[in-house]
């Protein structure tokens, strides 16, 4: 694929107040400037701070960025425009300054902005280089706007700015970032035609772009080709590489790439058994789940929360309560927090297992170990007790869950109404039903089942109390 049928924002023209509005999906914002915000901030700054020392220059910058925060999220353009006329000649004797402000930016995840400031740039009249724009595509991915990323990139050459490889890397990452892995290949497949040579950076990022959009043949495409290109793949790439395989179900193409990795002289580390632990999790393999953990301190890599975490919902696929909450217990040990994930899948676990006390118990500690139950929590604490019969305390949970500040979901109420018709609660199980619509809670397949079945037992019951009083009247 080549960039020009990939890049949907049009060529430089498109390079507008209008589009760059219409890309980022921000109201327009222009209009006189005589009152803005940043008329009243540039009146506050005299033009012979542009002109003094090298230090006040810089000071100056500082100020520029700070004026430009204060803007927010949605500035006018001709707001950003009127901040940078005042610094514009202290930037023209050292363009340094406008890559550090655009920078800042970035760090601030501030994509608009940073395209105004170069819009204003330009409209000064002001040389923009490569260093400008890649700062600014770069804040484009950090605030997760490809499309702005996408403008800026096609702008270039139209303005004899040469793209160069780390603004191949900012586009592709932002297109990752943003789920386009068909645009994300796109742009790679071009650096080629614009003298501009992918490294490693450009391949980790589309591999991971093919990660997020379910493309595992083509990221292990990639990685394997990463040789020809005379490239050297990274813990990066691997990892990328065996989460695309987690995602698709590949858990034995996962482990066969992690027990590469020494061939190519990379250790695995802690992101890489995550990848491979995920993906043995999602396989149904909790034995090899656990063997991976079990085998990192041997390879040097010190398991973390999120390894733990990946072999705690691997015994709870597997029904291995017991060993789910040894791990729990083994996490402090191993200098590894638990979160909520890390009790979440326990006490799903333990709903699995028919361990309701053990559930209910995991679910009052949570708090003690500063750990706040969500809705995730309390659902599977509810089903536990649906499972036993503890409808009474399925309740119970269902109603303490707002004075811990967690709305109820549609899971909580289908799993509340669940216990209520196997215990024969019909009415509470209608009652709950209302509520949810009440609540603004849309019920599900599973709500409106669970509520059938509890007035079809009714009936049921209804019908064979009545044949035996027809039987015997007496």
């Amino acid at each position: 694929m080549r960039w020009s049928t990939l890049c949907v924002c049009g060529p430089a023209q498109a390079f507008t107040a209008e589009a760059l509005q219409k890309a980022s999906g921000q109201p327009s914002n222009t209009g006189s400037f005589s009152g803005s915000r940043a008329g009243r901030r540039a009146r506050c700054c005299p033009r012979e701070v542009a002109s003094s020392s090298d230090g006040r220059k810089l000071a100056q910058s500082s100020l520029v960025f700070q004026q430009l925060l204060d803007l927010g999220r949605t500035p006018g353009e001709d707001e950003v425009s009127e901040i940078i006329s005042v610094g514009i000649d202290a930037w023209r004797k050292n363009p340094r300054h406008a890559t550090s402000v655009i920078g800042s930016l970035a760090r601030n995840q501030l994509p608009l902005t940073a395209t105004y400031v170069l819009t204003a740039m330009r409209a000064e009249r002001m040389k923009t280089d490569v260093f400008h724009y890649n700062a600014a595509i770069s804040a484009c991915e950090k605030g997760r706007q490809w499309q702005l990323a996408l403008v800026l990139l096609s702008s270039m050459p139209d303005i004899r700015v040469i793209p160069d490889e780390i603004s191949y890397n900012a586009a592709i990452s932002a297109c990752e970032k943003g789920g386009q892995w068909q645009l994300a290949l796109g742009l790679l497949s071009s650096m080629p035609d614009m003298r501009a040579t992918p490294d490693e950076i450009s391949y980790n990022a589309a591999i991971s772009a093919c990660e997020k959009g379910g493309q595992w043949q083509l990221a292990l495409g990639l990685l394997s080709s990463m040789p020809d290109m005379r490239l050297i793949p990274n813990e990066i790439s691997y990892s990328a590489a065996m989460s695309a395989c987690e995602k698709g179900g590949k858990w034995q193409l996962a482990l066969g790439l992690l027990s590469s990795m020494p061939d190519a002289r990379l250790i695995p580390n802690k992101i890489s058994y995550s990848a491979a632990m995920s993906a043995c999790e999602k396989g149904g393999q909790w034995q090899l789940a656990l063997g991976l953990l079990s085998c990192m301190p041997d390879m040097r890599a010190i398991p973390d929360e999120i390894n733990f975490n990946a072999a705690i919902s691997a015994c709870e696929k597997g029904g291995q309560w017991q060993l789910a909450l040894v791990l729990l217990s083994r996490m402090p040990d191993k200098r590894a927090i638990p979160n909520k994930i890390s009790y979440n899948a326990a006490i799903s676990a333990c709903e699995k297992g028919g361990q309701w006390q053990l559930a209910l118990g995991l679910l009052s500690s949570m708090p003690d170990m500063r750990v706040i139950p969500n809705e995730i929590s309390y659902s599977a604490a509810i089903s536990a007790c649906e499972k036993s019969g503890q409808w009474q305390l399925a309740l119970s949970l269902l109603s303490s869950m707002p004075d811990m500040r967690v709305i109820p979901n549609e899971i909580s109420y289908s799993a509340a109404i669940s216990a209520c018709e196997k215990s024969g609660q019909w009415q509470v199980a209608l009652d709950l039903l209302s509520s949810m619509l009440m609540m603004k809670v849309v019920p599900n397949e599973i709500s409106y089942n669970a509520a059938i079945g509890a007035c079809a037992r009714r009936t049921s019951l209804a019908a064979s109390t009545g044949s035996a009083w027809m039987d015997d009247p007496t």
